[in-house]
């Protein structure tokens, strides 16, 4: 295997190994930049404290019975993680195509204003 090739698979994997983080990164930085985000995410915590059965059918084992205000209250819960998640896949979209971006004119891909770039030459 070529060195670009290595290189190519090394970024790869280390961005698969730090997907959790950066996912939980993104997450942290909507709540702090997106105030339509940030009232979702409140309102979905404080859905959680209101009523723990939510947490308990999201995390737990086993069966759950619930009540109607329960059963209310977790549709709510359910259909703001949705919305959040579309929100998410959004900004992983495009945070994606900011890192490509920005590796690939670390490594010179990109053309300059001359029609050359840093590595192999135009004419």
């Amino acid at each position: 295997m070529s060195a670009k090739q290595d290189a190519y698979n090394n970024l790869a994997e280390r961005i698969e190994a730090a997907f959790s983080e950066i996912d939980s990164d993104i997450c942290a930085d909507l709540r702090g930049s997106d105030s339509e985000y940030r009232k979702m995410w409140d309102e979905a915590m404080s859905l959680q404290d209101a009523f723990p059965v939510i947490r308990l059918m999201v995390e737990g084992d086993g069966a759950v019975g619930l009540t109607e205000d329960e059963h209310k209250a977790f549709i709510r819960h359910f259909n703001l993680k949705r919305k959040m998640e579309d929100v998410e896949r959004k900004a992983i979209y495009f945070r994606g195509h900011m890192d490509s971006f920005a590796y690939l004119r670390k490594v010179g891909a990109f053309l300059d204003e001359c029609g050359s770039g840093r590595r192999g030459e135009r004419s």
